[in-house]
């Protein structure tokens, strides 16, 4: 059989194995039936013995393929932050390479200036004047002297609230001001534009609008309350535009400085004349000592700026930190002089570049995975380098992202108790470890608890919304949500052992809910009681077996009725009503769930519930025993009504004052006013 066997496997094993000439030769071959049988059996024996030492080896490398799954993980992780390292020092260097650039760019335009100023000022004011001709009501722009154009293109003006295009423009950028012309349909000679807003470079700010296709390749114009939206022909003139814009508006504000700078009067200095001849030595010492005492030729300080690019490229937070605060330390007693300014200016670039970088680490953009202890690295160096408040913000807003995105990703169960387990383990965890962290890395920094409590009520208001789509928007029994409700108040007050307390948070967020339930819940007993006492026939119980007797003993001692054995009698019968025990049952399990839900902002809901439902059993006793003429059925409404009055009300009253911890003074009123009083048989009179 084995070397049948392996015969058959070298076969179907082979290359060129063809599974219809097989079979079409196996048919030739056979006597008959029994044959292929025979036949069909070894290749299931094969099948069961390949699937048999398939199990064995995969039982046997079940390991290596566990370990080999974790060395693939742990390799996509670090190649995902290999290629975050190299986007960032690409970054750096395309930053570093653009510097020089506009540097060089710069000094070449100064000297061209310098050469030719005269001409370049005068060429650019005739291009202008030569364009604005072409602009319908465009002729006082030139009114004011110095003004020339800079650069000037073709847009499409979006709407800012549809995103729809709106009209094609032209945009004249002049170097204090921004011109925008519409282009008529009807042209007139040489007039080609009309013109449509003029904006003074100060009034407005230009934001980069992210591309989302087919909407791409526009920037926004914001001038409050208002902003425009244009869009240039392709990406590289709308990086053109963006860089003139934030370049001409740079020179304005640097052009204004200083001619403001040479407005400012000065006044005559008098000048003390000294018949001592020593003075003026005296006066001339101090500054050439000062340029003496700063000694900047270290060579820890000379390098300090690309140091700190060298840092910041490989992700060396803490040592870019620790230089700059080397520095600090070090310049902390010495004279300000020019070359201590120009030192620090360089830095303070650099420093710049680092609380970009510490900010993009904190972005909700981020990988979030890691937990709040993933950030202590970025916060710990903005709190050193003085931005404690922005690393309150950001950590806080990536804690926020982190704990958004975990709702979203829990998967909605079929049974809603469990999932509500899952959300309040998730979130309530999420928001003690946030805590945690967020004391640990803000410990003395008190100013930014506020903005904790703040953001926890923000985040808290998260979790309400996904916990109330669930339980209440899905129309859940109130046993369920008292059960659901219960589970979050538990993981709620967990949160107090770091002195965070957050139930009346939760609780002002679920009271309009809770609400709800319970009046929709009254509103169901309340039909089905008066459903149930329009067939009332007034007769007893008979539960046939005494199986179902014990079962309702059982759950009349669990509602509280201990004394319920005296309204039994022989023979699985019990001496009340199929309504009175119903109704009896309901709202004793009514008010089991609305202690679940309670707390004192429901005081009166609850109460006047209970007291409405009451009151449906009551008065439908009071009409029977009116109406009733027959002694016996009179007697055994009676003996319902005293059960009602003299069991099952008190049991109400005294569950209500444990659960609330206060007595409920309308129920005893109630109680008082629906007494029952012994009746004659001919008596109408039943209740008082």
């Amino acid at each position: 059989m084995s070397e049948t066997g392996n015969r058959l496997r070298k076969l179907l094993e082979s290359q060129n194995f063809d599974p219809q000439n097989y079979v079409k030769q196996l048919s030739q071959q056979s006597d008959g039936d029994r044959d292929l049988q025979e036949h069909r059996q070894k290749i299931q024996n094969l099948a069961d013995e390949t699937a048999q030492n398939l199990k064995k080896n995969v039982y046997k490398n079940y390991r290596q393929f566990i370990e080999t799954a974790k060395e693939i993980s742990y390799l996509e992780s670090e190649m995902y932050q290999l290629s975050h390292i190299l986007t960032e020092q690409k970054s750096i260097m395309e930053s570093i390479t653009q510097a020089l650039i506009s540097t060089d760019k710069d000094e070449t335009s100064k000297e061209m200036q310098a050469a030719f100023p005269k001409e370049t000022e005068e060429l650019k004011q005739r291009t202008l004047t030569s364009l604005l001709e072409k602009v319908e009501g465009g002729k006082n722009i030139m009114d004011t002297p110095g003004r020339h154009l800079v650069y000037n293109g073709d847009l499409v003006e979006f709407d800012v609230d549809n995103m729809s295009p709106i009209q094609k423009v032209h945009a004249f950028l002049m170097n204090d001001c921004l011109l925008i012309a519409t282009w008529l349909p009807n042209r007139r000679g040489t007039v080609k534009y009309k013109y449509n807003a003029l904006y003074d470079l100060e009034s407005f700010a230009v934001v980069n609008v992210k591309d989302n296709p087919p909407m791409k390749d526009m920037f926004k114009i914001l001038m409050f309350p208002d902003s425009r939206i244009f869009q240039a022909e392709n990406s590289k003139i709308k990086k053109e535009w963006l860089e003139i814009l934030d370049e001409t508006k740079k020179n304005k504000v640097t052009k204004d400085k200083h001619k403001k700078e040479e407005e400012v009067p000065t006044s005559p200095v008098r000048v003390e004349v000294s018949t001592n001849p020593f003075d003026q030595e005296e006066e001339q010492e101090p500054a050439g000592e000062a340029e003496e005492n700063v000694d900047l030729s270290l060579e820890w300080i000379q390098e300090l700026p690309e140091d700190l690019d060298v840092c910041i490229a490989q992700r060396d937070f803490e040592g870019a930190v620790d230089l700059v605060d080397k520095l600090n330390e070090y310049l902390k007693e010495q004279p300000v002089t020019q070359r201590v300014k120009e030192l620090r200016l360089k830095v303070e670039e650099r420093v710049r570049q680092l609380t970009d970088v510490l900010v993009f680490e904190l972005s909700p953009d981020r990988s979030l995975r890691g937990g709040p202890k993933a950030t202590r690295r970025a916060v710990s160096q903005l709190i050193r380098l003085g931005q404690s408040t922005k690393a309150c913000e950001l950590f806080l807003k990536n804690r926020a992202a982190a704990v958004q995105t975990a709702i979203r990703q829990l998967r909605i169960e079929g049974a809603t108790l469990l999932y509500i387990h899952k959300l309040c383990n998730i979130f309530f965890t999420s928001l003690l470890e946030t805590a945690k962290e967020f004391e640990m890395n803000f410990a003395g920094n008190t100013g930014c608890y506020s903005a904790f409590v703040v953001w926890s009520k923000t985040t808290m208001r998260m979790f309400v919304d996904a916990f109330s789509k669930q339980v209440f928007d899905s129309k859940e029994s109130l046993s369920t949500a008292a059960e659901c409700v219960k589970k979050a108040k538990e993981h709620c007050q967990q949160l107090t052992e770091i002195g965070l307390d957050l139930t009346f948070t939760l609780q002002s967020l679920l009271v309009k809910d809770i609400k709800a339930a319970l009046q929709s819940y009254n509103d169901i007993i309340i039909e089905a009681t008066k459903h149930r006492n329009s067939e009332e026939m007034w007769r007893r119980m008979n539960l046939m077996t005494p199986e179902a007797l014990a079962k309702l003993k059982d759950e009349m001692r669990s509602c509280g009725i201990a004394s319920f054995d005296q309204y039994t009698g022989d023979d699985c019968w019990v001496n009340l009503s199929y309504t009175i025990v119903a109704f009896t049952k309901q709202m004793m399990s009514f008010l089991e769930e609305g202690l679940k839900l309670y707390f004192p902002e429901l005081h009166m809901v609850l109460l006047e519930s209970l007291r409405e439902i009451i009151l449906v059993a009551v008065q439908h006793v009071d009409y029977s025993l009116r109406c009733e003429q027959d002694p016996e059925k009179k007697a055994f409404i009676m003996q319902n009504a005293s059960f009602l009055h003299d069991t099952v009300l008190p049991v109400v009253e005294r569950r209500f004052e444990e659960g609330v911890g206060k007595p409920a003074k309308q129920l005893q009123d109630l109680r008082k006013t629906t007494r029952p009083v012994r009746i004659n048989p001919e008596s109408t009179t039943s209740m008082v």
